[in-house]
């Protein structure tokens, strides 16, 4: 399943960048979308009339129905291809992006959701798929890192973006014009997104006895829940801070709006430049496992600054969140280790699992913060205080602190040459 050089490719490495750049647009159209949700779930809640923890529960259930379908997403497309899958995704992302631009209630915005995730979950993982059918699957950690590295760049400057929209433009039509990129998008990727080499030999098989046996070959691998584990704890933080939480939690530390919203967009500009250096110092030391137990550090001294150190300065509280992102990408490492440890054909899988689990914990930890508030209230601690936010994101902090433990704990498994180069 190992994939030529580009220049050796029907087409040349035009058509590999061309197809690349596309499953990537696709992953920053939707990934965008969602932390931009942390802008304007203010407008939102306002708007349609929900309660906090409605707002935290529309998060949640993307992340959880995006985990659900996740698990299928890497067996479609070992079997199926690029193109097959990722064109139907686009087109229920954009749809879904259509119903959330004119929701008039809580259940129309749950079903929006729904509609993206079911959409969006083979976004992130076909983009890695693509760029290791395309570039060969030696470079699939590093391919898979500028995968995030572009969603999360964007993400960044997504969220400014997005402040400065809402300033000119309600957040209905605002969406509205959302929805009419992912349209061009389609057309875009009916052009460009190709598959090497049609998929032949997986397609004729008996669909669901297919996907079973995927999944069960790399179940079989303990080491891809080890993976799984960690990645996930550390991306669920991110995931919770950096769509809903991070501007709530920068407000009480005194921050204005607008600066609140900035300094979490700082979150996604340090995961971007992390997810960048991550895998190339990864593929450098020849090592997983002390690249990852780095990065987690540096999220467990940022986060427990960001919710214990006295009185920041917004300089400060804007390094620390740039730090946070910069260690999460940590988590990215957690493909290039359970891929590590698979066979070719199953890396699609191996990607799909530990994802799935990543989006499942994500969804949960961004229920906790909402979900803790809720019980601060009730023992008398006072709603928007330093209290409160400490109580609330605490949760967070111990998470990626299992995360610490369970890498100290793992085996490295940076594959020999000989295997690196099959």
């Amino acid at each position: 399943m190992d994939a030529a050089a580009p220049s050796t490719l029907p087409g040349g490495a035009r058509r590999a960048w061309l197809a690349w750049a596309t499953a990537v647009a696709f992953v920053v159209y939707y990934f965008s979308f969602q932390t931009g949700y942390s802008i304007v779930n203010a407008s939102v809640q306002r708007d349609v009339g929900l309660s906090i923890a409605q707002v935290g529960a529309i998060a949640a259930v993307y992340t959880w129905m995006f985990a659900i379908c996740q698990f299928l997403s890497g067996p479609l497309l070992d079997r199926l291809g690029a193109r097959r899958v990722l064109l139907p995704a686009i087109v229920l992302v954009t749809l879904g992006i259509g119903l959330f631009a004119s929701a008039q209630s809580f259940a129309m915005l749950l079903l929006s959701q729904l509609v993206i995730a079911v959409g969006a979950c083979t976004g992130f993982v076909g983009a890695g798929y693509v760029g290791g059918s395309w570039f060969g699957w030696a470079k699939f950690s590093f391919m898979f890192g500028l995968v995030q590295f572009s969603a999360s760049l964007f993400s960044a400057f997504n969220q400014n973006l997005l402040s400065l929209a809402l300033d000119a433009l309600p957040w209905r039509p605002l969406f509205g014009w959302v929805c009419g990129l992912g349209v061009l998008l389609l057309l875009v990727a009916a052009l460009w997104l190709r598959d090497p080499a049609p998929i032949t030999g997986q397609a004729r098989q008996p669909f669901l006895p297919a996907v079973l046996r995927s999944l069960a070959a790399v179940a079989r691998r303990w080491h891809v829940w080890v993976a799984a584990a960690f990645g996930a704890l550390c991306f669920g933080a991110m995931l919770a801070l950096g769509v809903v939480w991070a501007p709530k939690l920068l407000l009480v530390r005194g921050l204005a709006p607008d600066a609140a919203n900035l300094g979490a967009s700082m979150l996604w500009l340090g995961l971007a430049a992390g997810c960048f250096v991550a895998p190339w110092a990864s593929d450098r030391l020849r090592r997983r496992k002390w690249p990852i137990l780095l990065g987690i550090a540096l999220q467990i001294i940022a986060l427990g600054a960001l919710l214990y150190l006295p009185s920041p300065s917004s300089a400060l509280a804007f390094a620390l969140c740039l730090l946070f992102g910069f260690g999460n990408a940590a988590h990215m490492l957690a493909f290039s280790t359970a891929a590590d440890v698979v066979e070719p054909v199953h890396i699609g899988t191996s990607a799909a699992i530990v994802n799935g689990l990543m989006f499942i914990v994500g969804g949960l930890m961004i229920s906790r913060p909402g979900l803790r508030s809720s019980l601060a209230l009730d023992a008398g601690i006072q709603a928007g205080t330093l209290e409160m936010a400490q109580f609330a994101g605490r949760p967070l902090l111990l998470g990626v602190c299992a995360a610490f433990v369970i890498a100290l704990l793992m085996r490295e498994t940076y594959p020999h040459p000989r295997k690196a180069e099959r």
